[in-house]
């Protein structure tokens, strides 16, 4: 075979899957399967196929997934700059299914880079409610970051924090908590040659370990009656069954619950642990038996019954620096910035989701929405402001002609006839960024870290 694979992962897997494992080999040798997820809270799925230049098939368990074909580049296209989509492997668009977030809840993605999971899960809350997405890896939780700016999350906080250090500060808050944990990675072995590299026995026996205090930390943020999802990129049974295994043992107050599966999809394997039948509602999904890699998901409830959707403890700074930014929305915004929950934390504004804790402690690398900067005597407005918006969020708008699009994502300036000020930038119907004009010239506000 072309790919190269640990002698001892091999024999692991022809003892697993028996008359399986052929097939199995075989599909690892071929190109893995590519696609899209359509950000909802930007554009509706039937209006994205409408207008989507790319070939599309849809992913069967997810309604905003669709397959693309792998001569397609739709990461270069502006649409991807427009936050309209996120290209996602398409097995892992099941976990978040799975956990099934509704608008208002408190959801927390406790190992969220690159941003998946967290911007799927966004999506179903539109809006509502508060997504804490937390990332311990000081270099991944930029792209994190990066990745919730794009598709205009108005509604998450970003964390860059240990498990074990942010339990003091939610203990029992969140409705749902996503455990999508670090693994060694056996799922995605045709895709990471790093992965399969650096794959041995001894690292999956620590990976399970690991899990296992993630899982114990985030057990103590869930409220009573919540939702907890596991799930890993791996195939190993000591990093699934057996880890969920023992998580039933150590906490009886919590029980797996049946997900909804689809064609291809396969159950836990019990008898590869210590034959508890309840594993059986775990899921797996294997890349021989549907289009995409290899993933394992379990859906845990806790025990109980709260509805205690907590205290809203952030209180409003008055300062008069904020009047810049009110003076700023009231000249160019077409938003009710009295809904918004406004403090300034250095010299940015951000708006702080509601009923959110204190953070004191602990490394925020978000405190919420990042509305802008304030400078000597002045706001200017974030990118991340500008790709929350809709069109006519704003008051003055500027739609990019063909010749001028690349220009306004290589960092040009532009002559353009419009009254003197802020405006968004559109492509398309869609805002890319900000731009102020000056006496016909459009000084370009898009982020130099993005440029082409």
């Amino acid at each position: 075979m072309d790919l190269e694979l640990n002698k001892d992962f091999i024999e692991k897997m022809k003892v697993l899957l028996k008359e399986d494992f052929e097939s199995f080999i075989k599909e690892l040798d071929k190109e893995p399967y590519r696609a899209l997820r359509v950000n909802t809270l930007k554009i509706t799925t039937d209006e994205f196929k409408r207008i989507s230049p790319f070939s599309l098939k849809p992913v069967p368990w997810c309604d905003m997934g669709f397959y693309f074909d792998n001569n397609e580049r739709p990461g270069s296209h502006v649409y991807h700059d427009a936050g309209l989509y996120y290209i996602q492997e398409p097995s892992a668009m099941a976990v978040t299914e799975v956990l099934d977030p509704k608008p208002g809840e408190f959801v927390l993605d406790l190992s969220a880079a690159p941003g998946g999971k967290s911007t799927h899960i966004a999506s179903k809350l539109n809006g509502e409610g508060i997504l804490v997405a937390n990332e311990i890896n000081s270099k991944r939780v930029k792209i994190l970051a990066e990745n919730i700016e794009r598709m205009g999350i108005k509604n998450a906080i970003i964390l860059n924090e240990s498990p074990d250090r942010i339990t003091d500060k939610f203990r029992e808050y969140f409705d749902k908590i996503l455990v999508d944990a670090p693994c060694s990675g056996e799922g995605m072995f045709r895709k990471d040659e790093i992965a399969r590299k650096e794959w041995s026995k001894e690292n999956v026996a620590r990976c399970a370990a690991r899990q296992k205090n993630i899982l114990d930390s985030a057990s103590k943020m869930l409220k009573p009656g919540g939702i907890l999802v596991y799930s890993t990129c791996t195939f190993s049974p000591e990093e699934d069954e057996g880890v969920i295994s023992d998580f039933l043992i150590k906490h009886e107050n919590y029980d797996i619950v049946e997900s909804n599966v689809y064609s291809g999809f396969d159950y836990g394997h019990p008898e590869w642990v210590n034959g508890n039948d309840k594993l059986k509602k775990c899921i797996r999904l294997w890349p021989h038996m549907i289009k995409g890699e290899g993933h394992f998901i379990t859906k845990l409830k806790k025990e109980g019954i709260n509805d205690y959707k907590g205290e809203n403890k952030i209180k409003k700074i008055l300062d008069k620096d904020i009047n810049f930014f009110y003076d700023f929305a009231n000249n160019y915004l077409d938003i009710d910035v009295n809904k918004l929950n406004l403090k300034i934390i250095g010299d940015h504004i951000y708006h702080i989701p509601y009923q959110l804790p204190h953070l004191n402690g602990i490394k925020v690398y978000r405190n919420g929405w990042d509305l802008g900067i304030l400078k000597k005597n002045r706001f200017e407005p974030s990118h991340w402001l500008a790709m929350a918006l809709k069109k006519d969020e704003s008051r003055q708008y500027y739609k990019l002609k063909d010749f001028e699009l690349d220009k306004y994502l290589h960092g040009e300036t532009l002559n353009v006839d419009m009254e003197d000020g802020w405006l968004l930038v559109l492509a398309d119907e869609f805002p890319i960024g900000w731009g102020k004009i000056t006496k016909g010239i459009l000084k370009n506000y898009y982020p130099k870290c993005l440029r082409r």
